[in-house]
């Protein structure tokens, strides 16, 4: 009788620490539970308090005003100083050279008047009265009709700057004179500046021409075979030169 009472007791002994275990378990696993409900729950109410905590400091006034912090404003960065550009420095410049010509009379072409404009130019410089300039114009216009004509015997004057071409002996030029008789180059003879001078150089060194008549004058420089011609031409000569003074 007594070994299976003993049998009935260690088995009641052993279903109670099993019992006993398992109650422990339980317990634990139940508290583990717990704690992780309560930090779950916690988590937010901390968050949440935190967050009411700082609102409250922002919004709540304390005991002393406190001033607020100047926020540092940005630096003006320098406006750009307008850029100043070099007044460009103006050379002086000439004045262009405007050669008013002469306007024609007497029935004259332009070119003519040039011609008689420069002949009377070269007498103004050689500071000659204007009964020279009479002279002087009266002579082209007899002579070469105040064109500058070149020579059909003379091939160097073809090469010239020239208005018609003649063929009496080797005159050339406004005033025809002649290369062989020694009153200059071909070349001098056919510019028209130089052969009036030529022309006016030969008359002042004539004893008395301011005194002679527009022919005599004419006839005692160039030595024409028609002598009395020139004085047809003393009147338009005398027109074209008061046009040009």
């Amino acid at each position: 009788m007594r070994r299976p009472v003993l049998v009935v007791l260690l088995l009641l002994v052993g279903v109670g620490a099993l019992f006993t275990a398992m109650s422990s378990d339980t317990g634990r696993s139940g508290r583990s539970k717990s704690a992780d409900l309560t930090a779950a729950v916690r988590v937010p109410v901390d968050r949440e308090r935190r967050e009411v905590s700082r609102s409250a400091q922002r919004t709540a006034p304390s005991g002393a005003p406190e001033s607020p912090t100047p926020s540092a404003s940005p630096t003006p960065s320098p406006s750009p100083s307008p850029s100043v550009s070099p007044t460009p420095i103006r050379k002086p410049t000439r004045a262009a050279t405007v050669v008013v010509r002469p306007a024609p009379v007497g029935g004259l072409s332009q070119v003519q008047m040039d011609y008689a404009a420069t002949i009377v130019r070269v007498g103004e410089q050689l500071k000659l009265p204007k009964e020279a300039y009479v002279v002087a114009v009266a002579t082209a216009l007899q002579e070469s009709q105040l064109l500058n004509l070149a020579n059909y015997g003379v091939a160097e004057s073809l090469d010239l700057p020239h208005d018609g071409v003649g063929g009496d002996h080797d005159s050339v030029g406004l005033f025809q004179q002649r290369p062989s008789s020694g009153w200059g180059t071909v070349e001098e003879l056919m510019d028209p500046a130089t052969s009036a001078t030529k022309f006016y150089d030969a008359l002042i060194e004539i004893p008395g021409w301011e005194s002679m008549s527009v022919t005599e004058a004419a006839q005692a420089v160039q030595n024409s075979a028609f002598p009395d011609a020139y004085a047809q031409q003393e009147s338009l000569a005398t027109l074209v030169v008061a046009a040009l003074v």
